[in-house]
């Protein structure tokens, strides 16, 4: 379906369209009707100049060929002629005619007759004919003609002139239409920067701010924006109520079994199944938040302040592994998200990077126009090309050697994915291990804490 903008610059170029090309068809006739008229009224004023010369040389008409000057009578079929007979039938033309006639009107008139007729080589004539009686009592066919293509190149050259013009109408007409396309849009655009942008102030968009006929919108929109925030709240509460919920059974149940282990009973399968639930529930959890903070609230994370505050606790845990964990300098950066998420998946990227480095694990935060990137380094045995989709996926688990679950990298996987972020898996550069880079788009940065 055709956008507004789209609508309203195809619809006012097809109105400036229509109106240009009627336009033009009427002055084009205007200008021919114009052209013609002006063609014949020279016609009529040839055709009084001949009468008059002819009245001094009814005697001797020959005498007419000098007595009419204009040099295109000279010119052997030049396009203009004039011819005059007697009542005896005998002809005498202009030099242009050279051994040609003219073909009279078969109806004769009182005033003068105009018409077309045709002349030498068969070429096409516009003429003025009359029959003049004079004082001497001769009577006398009075002819004068002229080629149609005089004319008709008098109508093209006219035409021409006023193409430019009306080209220049035409592109007007289309600078018109867009210019009227984004002042009549220029509402929509605030409305949709406004709505885009409606979590930086958390405050109701202003119904004044915009015209009459945008107005009720920006009304339901502002009641939507209301309901989807209690929503959201409350989706919110349900899940930290049930996260709090169901933490006391499954910690008994873990009691229960330390209890029986301590008794000598084998309880490791059991063990493993019950983290794999707890796992599972804060997947979902996890998953239920995100997906309702990514694009129903306002939340605002300082990322900077995150990535320091989880860099200081797992600088702790590698110090007492004797491992070292390097933090590079943190520009400062807000983005639209929620800061227990963001904390969860690097949380779990720092502890998977941590339990399978040898001793080195790097986090570094950098940002740049299209995006804002976090990657977590180490210098471990990293994964095989090959089989990082299956670590990906939920409880792939490569090697179990090492306690977990395989549930860290789906549930940050789910949690990104929730903001329309990435994670991308390689091999480190700098360490030879795993690279986990996080990618978060531009657009979910913040301007302003």
């Amino acid at each position: 379906m055709l956008s507004l903008r789209q609508r309203a610059l195809m619809g006012g170029i097809a109105a400036g369209a229509l109106s240009v090309g009627v336009g033009t068809l009427a002055v084009f006739s205007y200008i021919d009707s114009r052209v013609s008229e002006q063609f014949d009224s020279e016609l009529k004023d040839r055709h009084t100049r001949l009468v008059v010369g002819l009245s001094v040389a009814t005697q001797n008409p020959d005498a007419l060929r000098d007595l009419m000057f204009d040099p295109n009578y000279k010119a052997p079929y030049s396009g203009r002629y004039w011819q005059v007979t007697n009542s005896a039938g005998e002809f005498f033309t202009s030099a242009s005619l050279f051994d040609e006639t003219i073909e009279e009107p078969p109806a004769i008139s009182e005033g003068a007759t105009i018409w077309n007729t045709s002349g030498p080589e068969g070429e096409v004539l516009r003429g003025v004919f009359q029959e003049i009686t004079y004082e001497d009592g001769t009577v006398w066919g009075v002819s004068v003609a002229e080629s149609r293509a005089e004319l008709i190149n008098e109508r093209r050259a006219a035409r021409r002139s006023l193409l430019l013009v009306f080209a220049v109408v035409g592109l007007i007409c289309v600078a018109s239409a867009l210019l009227l396309t984004s002042v009549i849009l220029r509402p929509l655009r605030k409305l949709r920067s406004d709505v885009a942008h409606r979590w930086d102030t958390d405050l109701d968009l202003r119904a004044n701010d915009y015209p009459d006929e945008v107005a009720p919108l920006v009304g339901d929109l502002n009641q939507l924006l209301r309901r989807n925030r209690d929503i959201v709240s409350g989706s919110r509460r349900q899940a930290a109520d049930l996260a709090h919920a169901l933490k006391t059974p499954t910690a008994i149940l873990r009691n229960e079994l330390r209890t029986l282990s301590e008794d000598g009973a084998k309880t490791e399968t059991a063990e493993e199944a019950l983290g794999r639930i707890d796992a599972q529930l804060g997947r979902s959890l996890a998953r239920m938040r995100a997906i309702n903070t990514a694009e129903l609230t306002h939340s605002r994370t300082n990322l900077s302040n995150s990535v320091s505050r989880l860099a200081r606790l797992f600088k702790t845990i590698t110090e007492e592994q004797g491992k070292h964990l390097l933090v590079a300098d943190n520009p400062e950066i807000w983005v639209r998200m929620d800061a227990q998420d963001v904390e969860e998946v690097l949380g779990n990227l720092l502890d998977n990077a941590v339990k399978w480095c040898h001793s080195t694990v790097r986090l570094t935060l950098s940002q740049n126009s299209n995006c804002i990137e976090i990657r977590v380094e180490d210098d471990g045995p990293g994964i095989p090309e090959d089989a990082q989709c299956e670590a990906l996926r939920s409880g792939g688990r490569l090697d179990t050697s090492v306690s977990g679950n395989g549930l860290g990298l789906a549930i940050a996987v789910d949690l990104l994915n929730a903001y329309g972020a990435s994670l991308e898996l390689g091999k480190s550069d700098a360490l030879g291990g795993l690279e986990s880079c996080v990618v978060l788009p531009a657009e979910i940065r913040a301007t302003t804490g």
